[in-house]
């Protein structure tokens, strides 16, 4: 098993920047891809990043695409968010994901999750 603990999360005011880091134990991620998704209230859990086991692929949401970067260290069974220009509408709670054969969506292709870290931008 895989256990995902989510860190970084806080308040900030729109146009600043966080950075989420989720650590791995119980395996090493080293040959899982992973991926951050993130849910709002009242909304459904959405993908907003994934990056292949090898770190070699990355992809993105639209929503997020050229402010948000994933990416992973094999060596610290850590994979990151840094999140850039943030906007309100960023508000959620985070989590990460591993999974063993995707690095995109939908939520049903992973089968390790955290416990979420919350993401508030205030306008």
């Amino acid at each position: 098993q895989v256990q995902l603990v989510e860190s970084g999360g806080g308040l900030v005011q729109a146009g600043g920047s966080l950075r989420l880091s989720c650590a791995a134990s119980g395996r090493t991620i080293s040959m899982y891809s992973m991926a951050w998704f993130r849910q709002a209230p009242g909304k459904e859990r959405e993908f907003v990043a994934g990056i292949s086991w090898s770190g070699g692929r990355t992809y993105y949401a639209d929503s997020v695409k050229g402010r948000f970067t994933i990416s992973k260290d094999n060596a610290k069974n850590t994979v990151y968010l840094q999140m850039n220009s943030l906007k309100p509408e960023d508000t959620a709670v985070y989590y990460c994901a591993s999974s063993t054969y995707t690095y995109t969506d939908p939520p049903r292709n992973y089968g390790y999750w955290g416990q979420g870290t919350q993401v508030t931008v205030s306008s």
